[in-house]
């Protein structure tokens, strides 16, 4: 049940974030007996054909489908290699199939090799150059891999994975809310959000794409304040980590405009009766919004931008609408804790 709920918060995360969404997700969803039938077993035969020599998958291709040549480079971005290995788990558990249980332990291994001295994951491993080294919290990458490695280390739909992986995923766990809390970023001695990316060494904010200035995230930083408030003892470093960091979600929202697509073409309009909506990047510094096209350069009105950055990329969402009310039930709960009473 536990995994199960886990599993349902980060697909939100991926819904949200507009995350290409393999189809080996939806074969998450089967009872265990689907996974002994034919088409499970040609499913399975595509998913281990995909793998890379080094054990990831490669993004935004169907791993369900017959694979092609040549390979695809691995990673972890855009919801890649994770749920390929969760599918394994299920196929092994169901068929006892040692190529699934050998495919899952060379990708689950190589997660934890990825990860990085300060507790931060790449966007891909190895080979990684450019922004694709940085600690990418970008598209929920590093909170997919922590919501994994948390499900191997306590859950039982992993009890065939050995003690010390799952002590190791743990420990690597334990490592990267370190990070995350190291990384949040500070303006005038108040903690803020998070880049997209941060530098995998010093944790400072790093850029990506062309249009991917430094910033700070509306988007991604939702999800990682969703990953801070499901732990059930947080320490007084996370709770006021998660405390600044929801004021500023609730001082940064946008009020008063909507947004609306007209000939296929997105636009800001006056609605003063809208529900509020939030950036995807503001500056650290002023909390300003921003936008970027492909040129580089920064723009403060939306309109400014080319057509197709404008229309191809999540400028605006409603990210945090429910940030509020998660907040307020966590702080509820602490406080149960507190006084020594467990929610049941």
């Amino acid at each position: 049940m536990r995994s199960c709920t886990l599993l349902l918060a980060l697909l939100s995360i991926v819904e949200a974030l507009h995350v290409y969404s393999s189809p080996v997700t939806v074969h998450l969803q089967k009872e265990t007996h689907w996974f002994q039938s034919s088409e499970a077993r040609r499913i399975i035969e595509n998913v281990l054909a995909w793998q890379t020599t080094e054990g990831s998958w490669p993004k935004n291709v169907d791993t369900t489908a017959p694979s092609k040549s040549p390979m695809g480079k691995g990673t972890f971005d855009n919801g890649a290699t994770v749920d390929e290995l969760r599918f394994l788990a299920r196929a092994f558990v169901a068929t006892n199939d040692e190529r699934c249980k050998g495919a899952f332990f060379k990708g689950f291994d190589l997660i934890l090799k990825a990860q990085y001295p300060s507790g931060g994951w790449p966007q891909s491993y190895p080979h990684a150059s450019g922004y694709q080294r940085h600690i990418t919290f970008n598209d929920g990458t590093m909170v997919r891999l922590m919501n994994f490695l948390r499900e191997v280390s306590s859950s039982n739909s992993f009890k065939f994975v050995d003690g010390e992986r799952r002590e190791a995923a743990a420990k690597a766990f334990d490592r990267g809310i370190e990070c995350i809390l190291n990384a949040q970023n500070q303006v005038k001695g108040v903690r803020t959000a998070w880049c997209a990316q941060h530098d995998e060494v010093t944790l400072a904010p790093r850029p990506a794409r062309a249009y991917e200035l430094i910033s700070l995230s509306g988007a991604e930083s939702v999800a990682i304040l969703d990953l801070l408030m499901s732990l059930p003892e947080p320490s007084p470093e996370l709770i006021s980590a998660v405390d600044s960091a929801v004021a500023w979600f609730d001082k940064v929202k946008v009020h008063g405009v909507r947004q609306v697509t007209v000939g296929g073409d997105k636009r800001l309009i006056e609605d003063p009766t809208s529900p509020p909506l939030w950036a995807r990047f503001y500056e650290i510094e002023t909390n300003r919004p921003f936008f970027c096209g492909r040129d580089g350069a920064k723009k403060y009105s939306l309109a400014e931008i080319e057509s197709e950055r404008r229309n191809g990329y999540a400028w605006y969402g409603s990210w945090a609408k429910d940030l509020g009310e998660k907040h307020l039930r966590w702080k509820e709960r602490l406080q149960l804790l507190k006084s020594g009473v467990r929610r049941q």
